[in-house]
Formats: structure tokens, sequence, C-alpha cells
């Protein structure tokens, strides 16, 4: 294998996992933007994806399509509960006392978790074979190629939710302003529910799509989590744009220093790149100079 062979192969690679580190960056995005916390429980939404489509398709034998939709229902109900119950219930709606709940929800997601499919690793089977694609020497593989796809799509797809639909438009105007929102009367605890329903479907895809590839357990949603993180800091928190990017770049970064220097630091190129981005750039590439505080 040539050089350029290599480096593309791991620009594949990096671009697989960068896409679902954009998804869940972007799930972060959408609860910060209609809530202005850090939903810490956003990798616990991915981890349930996996352990979800593994039960639908792999244990009760459903088909993959129905298994599919049927995962996304589940662990976006999940979020909603999150958000009915102890984020609405809160005696105190200060910002900590908020993302202290997440913390604790995550906790308890991964507790159950453990107890209900055990602490053995799952995987999934690919979508479509194991036969990869060649392109210019390198090879993609199929479940690749699905997350390419999916994640593309969902972007599309979001881009036009917010700018055309009603409801899109009502969700950034909470995100712009919430009390202006409310006296224009826009129901912003329905908008805030539907926010973490939203954000936990996008978990759910990217844990069914990554799966295949990684497998899953109870405990990978603290790594996937904390790298959707560093990746929506790095293109600028709550900025749509920037989560896509920042997932993208983390990936290809991550892929990159594991081929070329040690593996041994893949999982610390996105906490050295969190550290760089608040110490030189808090506001990320794509996020405002002024930090606003809701």
């Amino acid at each position: 294998m040539n050089v350029f062979t290599q480096l593309l192969q791991f620009l594949f690679s990096g671009l697989t996992t960068g896409s679902i580190y954009a998804l869940i960056a972007i799930g972060f995005s959408i609860i910060q933007n209609a809530t202005g916390i850090v939903n810490f429980a956003q990798g616990e939404f991915v981890m349930l994806g996996g352990m979800f489509m593994i039960t639908f398709f792999g244990f009760l034998k459903l088909p993959m399509v129905l298994a599919f939709f049927l995962t996304v229902a589940s662990v976006a109900l999940v979020g909603c509960l999150l958000e009915r119950g102890p984020i609405r219930h809160s005696r105190s709606k200060e910002v900590l006392i908020l993302v202290m709940i997440t913390i604790g929800a995550s906790i308890f997601m991964k507790g159950l978790s453990m107890m209900v499919w055990g602490k053995d690793t799952l995987t999934l089977p690919s979508f479509s074979g194991d036969t990869p694609t060649i392109i210019f020497g390198a090879a993609v593989m199929p479940q690749s190629l699905w997350i390419f796809g999916i994640t593309i799509v969902i972007v599309v797809a979001l881009h036009l939710f917010f700018k055309r639909s009603l409801l899109g438009k009502a969700l950034r105007a909470v995100a712009a302003n919430r009390k202006t929102a409310m006296l224009a009367g826009i129901p912003v605890h329905r908008m805030v529910l539907f926010s973490f329903g939203l954000s936990g479907a996008l978990g759910a895809v990217g844990g069914i799509l990554i799966t295949p590839i990684t497998t899953t357990s109870f405990n990978v949603g603290l790594i996937l989590g904390l790298k959707g993180f560093s990746a929506a800091i790095l293109g600028g928190y709550g900025s749509m744009p920037g989560a896509i990017v920042g997932g993208l770049l983390l990936g290809v970064l991550e892929s990159f220093s594991a081929g070329l220097i040690s593996s041994q630091f893949k999982n610390a190129v996105a906490f050295l790149v969190l550290l760089l981005v608040l110490f030189f750039k808090p506001s990320g590439l794509f996020g405002t100079k002024h930090l606003r505080r809701v």
C-alpha cells in the first residue's frame, strides 16, 4: 500500500467515525439551543440506540427497517421522559443543577442497561454485507457508505426542517429568545420536550450505525458522549454547521493520529482538541464570540 492509498484509507476511516461524532454533536446543540444546558446523557442515547437495535433485530428477529424505526422511536421516548420527568420538575432551574441531573440520568441509564443487557460486548451485522468498495486503492466498507449516506440525509432533512417547517421555526425562535417566543404564543415547554426527543432520535441513529463497526456495551456512552461534546465545542457549541464540521474534523484527526503516530493516542486526541479550543478559541470554529447565558 503506497503513501497516498494509506492516507486515503485514514481519511475514509476518520470520516466514518466523524459522521457519528457529528450526529452526537448535533444532538448536544439542539438541547443547548432549546434549554441552555449541556445534556451529558447524550452519549447514553447512542448506547441505547445500539442496544435497542440488537434487541429488536437480533433477539426479536424483527425486519431490519422496522427494528431501525422502533429503535429510533424508543430512544426518542427516553429523551422525552428525561425532559418530562427530572428536567421539567426540578425545583431549581439553575443551569448547573440541570446539568447535574443529566449526569445522574446518564449514570442511571448505564446501570439499568448493565442489568438488562449484561456486561458482554454485543454487535450487529452490517446492513449490506462486508465486501469493501475499492476507491483509489483504499477499501471502504459498506457500513461506512451507509453511515455517510444516512448522515447526509439527516443533515439535509434537519436543514429543511429548521428553515421551512413551522415547528422548526418555532424551535429556532425558542433558541433565539425564550421569553419572546413565549410571549408570541409558542408553547416553549413543548418545544423543549421535542428537542429532547429529537436529540434522543439522533443519538439512536448514531448508535445503530456505529455498532456493526465498533460493537457496543453498557459503558460505551461515556466516551462517545465526550467525543461528541468535544466535536460540538470544536465547531462552536450550539452551532449546527459547527457540529457537523467539528465532528468530521475530530474523526479525521483521530484517524490520522492513530495511523501515523500510535493508536494509543486515538482517544486522547478528542480531549486535547477540547482543551486547546477552550484555551485559545472558546467560541469554536462557527460559534459566536460573545457567549450567551440562558
